[in-house]
């Protein structure tokens, strides 16, 4: 956290500095899109021609196993997988069960083509066991080094690793074994689009990553792989350039609202990040059923960021009191206890919840917006405690830290709010279990606050801040910032591997379209600060993956 109201300072003098963030990469970019109908209309007809032949692929009662489960993996890598939803999930199902011994199949003795089966899956919740790669090892209990011989198999056993749980001692094997041997791989005589999907998959392993984002990787990748089904590689197009329609427009509409709030000028100290936090819910929900999902996320996320500059950047001790004490009460008549810039965000966070009342009050589902409600006040309760601490100059321990910081990460939040757009699905029960902080919640809290510990340590420590994670850790362990720093990868290794177990049939009772979502805000972590904050430095990077995914259309 940044100072905000140093307490060494005399007690007349208002200290507020400078945060200097930089200001919005895109300007009416987005809020003067103009929706091409026509074209929306050609790529809808197109698809719906195209769908009833891919289905027929699909249900071929002639195809083997093998070639369906490689078909089902092209179509979730091209990300067109949402549109046989259904069909895909009753094809995995009975190729589970009828091949519960995989050790007896022929097929299984290939090393892509197991590991293809294992990844697939696992991502879809049936938990085969890892001793699937066992016949892979040799006398000495290691993985047989003429594999290396193998780069498809390599490739393909390296991304299903990453699907480990706690316990997969060979996974864990397999991850260090084909990392090591795919990073001596670039340097051999490849071809070059081989060797372009190697450093991608070492930069940005499939499960980690938005699938979204990875479609349209892979969609250039598949249009010069020669073996490719020019069905799917056309569908595969016109669907990206159709949701991309819908992206816009949807992005239109929210730029509108924000440029209307005008935070930009009236709260001039907080980053404005709204076409960011959209592409973050756009990698939460990005099938177009979600488009009201990702519009209530988008502007949650938004004021989230702002309440987090506000406690962080700017506000003294005593204002975010009183503002504590008034998202507590939650209502109109707080206002007036305010001081005057915090009660142009205050009045505009009630607003905005009285919209989201109406619309799920139309859609029968108000409980939901009490518990986003609820997880907001405790976000700021988490905000506040945090401002006391630098306040008064207390170094907590990094447990004391740690289970602040699970909700100060803002992804109790996010978690509880994705579920808000969901509809029906999400029902009081689902809600219910997200308020006890399941494993998974805790997983994806820990991996949100670590990864942003981790890349704004420094920057935290020329802001005056040293009740960081990194900080608290060091000084309870008796340990230097390189260690504490290999200590939280661990734990946020650990963390994925407990997503990965949370997301297994039938441990978890909540309906895997649920789980999903907080899945995919795992990932969006990894995407935005695996190397560096993102999101507060979208030039560095996150600039370049707006423009794939709302700016270029595909060309056709």
């Amino acid at each position: 956290m940044a100072s905000r109201n140093n307490p060494r300072n005399c007690q007349t003098q208002t200290f507020r500095p400078l945060a200097n963030f930089e200001p919005s990469l895109w300007g009416d970019c987005f809020s003067s899109f103009y929706f091409d109908n026509q074209a929306y209309e050609m790529y809808s007809k197109e698809i719906e021609l195209l769908k009833e032949e891919v289905r027929g692929m699909l249900l071929n009662a002639e195809s083997k196993a093998t070639e369906k489960m490689k078909l089902i993996n092209t179509l979730e890598r091209l990300g067109i997988f949402y549109h046989f939803e259904k069909e895909i999930e009753e094809q995995i199902k009975q190729i589970f069960h009828s091949h519960a011994h995989f050790q007896n199949i022929e097929d299984y003795n290939d090393l892509s083509t197991t590991a293809l089966h294992f990844g697939v899956f696992r991502q879809h919740g049936h938990n085969i066991s890892c001793d699937v790669f066992n016949k892979f090892k040799d006398g000495d209990g290691k993985f047989n080094e003429n594999l290396t011989r193998d780069v498809m198999g390599m490739l393909s056993l390296y991304e299903a690793a990453h699907l480990r749980i706690q316990g997969e001692d060979i996974l864990d094997e397999a991850l260090a074994f084909t990392t090591t041997h795919l990073e001596s791989m670039v340097t051999r005589e490849l071809s070059p689009l081989l060797a372009k999907q190697i450093m991608h998959a070492l930069k940005q392993p499939l499960h980690k990553g938005i699938p979204r984002l990875g479609a349209r990787h892979y969609i250039s990748i598949y249009e010069e792989d020669s073996s490719k089904n020019e069905l799917l590689l056309k569908f595969a197009k016109f669907d990206f350039n159709l949701l991309q329609l819908m992206y816009k427009q949807e992005l239109c509409h929210i730029s509108r609202w924000w440029k209307q709030l005008d935070f930009e000028s009236k709260l001039s100290y907080a980053r404005s990040r709204v076409v960011e936090c959209y592409f973050w819910a756009m990698a939460t929900f990005s099938e177009p059923h979600y488009s009201l999902a990702r519009v209530m996320l988008t502007k949650i996320m938004a004021m989230a960021s702002t309440m987090d500059d506000t406690y962080d950047e700017y506000g003294t001790l005593e204002e975010l009191k009183l503002f504590t004490n008034a998202v507590q009460r939650w209502e109109t008549s707080a206002i007036d206890q305010l001081p005057d810039y915090m009660k142009i965000f205050y009045r505009a966070l009630l607003d905005l919840y009285e919209e989201f009342n109406k619309e799920m009050t139309k859609q029968g589902t108000l409980y939901s917006v009490h518990h986003s409600k609820d997880a907001f006040q405790e976000l700021a309760r988490s905000y506040y405690t945090e401002a006391k601490w630098f306040n008064e100059g207390y170094m907590p321990s990094f447990d004391e830290y740690i289970s602040n910081a699970l909700i100060s990460s803002g992804y109790y939040l996010l978690a509880t709010s994705s579920f808000m757009g969901m509809g029906a699905i999400a029902t009081t029960e689902a809600f219910e279990w997200l308020q006890n902080k399941p494993k998974i919640i805790v997983a994806i809290t820990t991996i949100a606050r670590l990864m942003d510990n981790i890349v704004d340590h420094e920057e935290e420590k020329k802001k005056g801040n040293t009740a960081t994670g990194i900080e608290c850790y060091m000084k309870q362990h008796g340990i230097s910032k390189k260690e504490t720093t290999d200590e939280f990868y661990k734990k946020i290794e650990n963390a994925w591997k407990d997503i990965n177990e949370e997301c297994l049939k039938p441990s978890n009772p909540v309906s895997m379209h649920l789980l999903t979502r907080i899945l995919n805000l795992a990932r969006v972590m990894d995407v935005f600060y695996k190397f560096e904050d993102g999101y507060t430095h979208p030039e560095r990077g996150l600039k370049d993956h707006i423009v794939s995914m709302f700016v270029d259309a595909i060309h056709i």
